[in-house]
């Protein structure tokens, strides 16, 4: 594995440079996974008119992995899970997909397919691949290093963003639910892990 290290494109501008110092100092280093963070998150804001870091709640992002990349991402366009901006959804892939909740676009975008093959391009002097790739991608074009497209989404952002202060108590467990995330099973209130089994067992 490379040893992690911090490096920034002289060419860069001074607000991209903050970007990434902010999500290196979040884990002492920076790698290539943190750049496309930052720069989805700063394209996000291009396409969707939103000025990033975002200093209200306008903007949502779901987020299909978790990690630096993630950081990456928090840091470009300022969603975090403890603001409930932010939402893990685990595929495993280093992708995200942002919301604007005043008009309800939603743009997906990843990495592009050629991404690892064409920062050869950008950064053909490096060390090794990884160093490569990070170099390369705080300088490629947008096209080239990413792809995007707008989507539909098949959650509801009013029933996930839900009412500040909503709170019941689960009739099985006796534990609080927050942010109307409870079930009613044959007029009981439940909590999820009651209704459907949760990911730990009492041991």
């Amino acid at each position: 594995m490379e040893e992690p290290s911090i490096y920034f494109d002289p060419s860069l501008s001074l607000r991209f440079v903050n970007l990434l110092e902010q999500t290196s100092a979040l884990h002492r280093h920076l790698c290539p996974r943190q750049v496309l963070g930052v720069r989805m998150g700063v394209l996000a804001g291009e396409l969707l008119g939103v000025p990033v870091p975002q200093t209200n709640k306008r903007l949502y992002t779901f987020v299909e992995t978790d990690g630096c990349f993630a950081d990456g991402v928090s840091v470009a366009v300022n969603c975090w899970l403890g603001r409930r901006t932010m939402r893990l959804i685990d595929y495993g892939k280093v992708a995200a997909t942002f919301v604007d909740t005043q008009t309800e676009t939603a743009i997906r975008i990843a990495p592009s397919p050629q991404a690892r093959e064409l920062a050869a391009a950008y950064a053909p002097n490096e060390r090794s691949r990884w160093h490569t790739m990070l170099k390369a991608y705080q300088t490629m074009p947008a096209e080239e290093l990413l792809r995007w497209q707008r989507v539909r989404l098949t959650i509801d952002m009013r029933a996930l963003i839900s009412r500040a202060g909503v709170r019941v108590t689960c009739a099985v467990c006796g534990e609080e639910i927050l942010n109307e995330r409870e079930i009613v099973v044959d007029g009981q209130t439940v909590c999820k892990s009651c209704y459907d089994g949760a990911y730990y067992t009492h041991e």
